[in-house]
């Protein structure tokens, strides 16, 4: 998918703040594509198929124990995404949105969509989040998201 997003954005230039020409900028942004791949990606998705899929396919919950340590290794991812790429800026690679921004943000609706709202206790985390949502759109935002947030509801 980031392979695809890259693509589309050089094909139909998009304006400039989605993937920077800037080239500290961009590698930020690169920084970050390649970063979540092992770390937001894979935590946040194991918390959701643990908690939403598995229980769907076996027709029992996961024991506590391992929901409780996949929570606790996407809260460890949580907190270096806080600390490494959001630091005090508004926006992972600065003061606009980027490709990054939103990769980041589905990638976190997952375990929000599994029940877990990891924004709850993260003013930082929420702040960025409501960014985000404000710069594509609230409408299109939650429309961007309905079905994933459904999937609970199995």
């Amino acid at each position: 998918s980031i392979a695809i997003l890259l693509y589309l954005v050089q094909k139909f230039k998009t304006p400039d703040h989605w993937y920077p020409s800037d080239l500290q900028k961009r590698a930020r942004v690169d920084e970050y594509l390649s970063w979540q791949h092992t770390n937001i990606r894979m935590k946040g998705s194991k918390l959701f198929l643990s908690k939403v899929l598995l229980p769907l396919i076996t027709g029992q919950p996961l024991p506590p124990e391992k929901l409780e340590f996949a929570t606790e290794e996407l809260n460890v991812a949580l907190k270096q995404f806080e600390e490494k790429f959001l630091q005090d800026k508004p926006f992972i690679a600065g003061s606009e949105i980027s490709l990054a921004d939103l990769v980041a943000v589905v990638e976190l609706m997952q375990p929000v969509c599994a029940g877990y709202d990891l924004f709850e206790e993260r003013p930082k985390l929420k702040e960025w989040r409501r960014r985000v949502e404000e710069a594509v759109g609230k409408q299109l935002f939650q429309e961007a998201h309905e079905d994933i947030m459904n999937a609970k509801n199995l």
